[in-house]
């Protein structure tokens, strides 16, 4: 009995999984291999198989894109515990980037990605203190200088009417 990966399009969102994270990959395998063993079941948008920078070697999984859902499930299906170069593969749909940080706990950037924006706000936002405080200071000003005005001109009526 042959089992089908069924692809919701509902939940969080409406874009349909179509990544998929390859797992148990043998030393040799490329870019190119694991686009080859994979194109059979639809259009690849990318792949790409994480180098450790380190050794200078992959890390024994890779990632492949595909253009819909239908496809990348169908991959699931043929490849999952299929063999490639003599290893076994684990085939599945590739969870999303986490990196902490970010308003809820995780982020697909890291936390001093939005540094630039941060010091922008807060310099427009001292600006605009220092703007309300000179303007208040000149309100304040003007209502002196108002008053004074007012006190003058009660004292020049006042020695008119002697």
């Amino acid at each position: 009995m042959a089992q089908t990966t069924l692809v919701s399009l509902s939940g969080k969102g409406t874009n349909p999984k179509t990544t998929l994270y390859v797992g148990g990959l043998e030393e040799s395998v490329t870019d190119a291999i694991l686009h080859a063993a994979f194109i059979p079941f639809g259009d690849i948008k990318d792949v790409s198989v994480p180098i450790d920078h380190a050794s200078g070697k992959h890390r024994g999984f890779g990632f492949v894109d595909f253009e819909t859902a239908e496809d990348a499930a169908d991959a699931i299906d043929n490849m999952h515990n299929g063999e490639l170069f003599g290893r076994v593969l684990r085939v599945n749909y590739a969870q999303p980037m986490k990196i902490k940080g970010g308003d809820k706990g995780w982020a697909s950037q890291p936390v001093w990605a939005d540094a630039d924006d941060w010091f922008e706000r807060a310099e427009a936002e001292n600006q605009l203190e220092e703007l309300e405080e000179r303007e208040a200071k000149a309100a304040e000003r003007a209502a002196l200088t108002a008053a004074a005005g007012l006190d003058a001109m009660q004292a020049v009526e006042a020695e008119g009417t002697q």
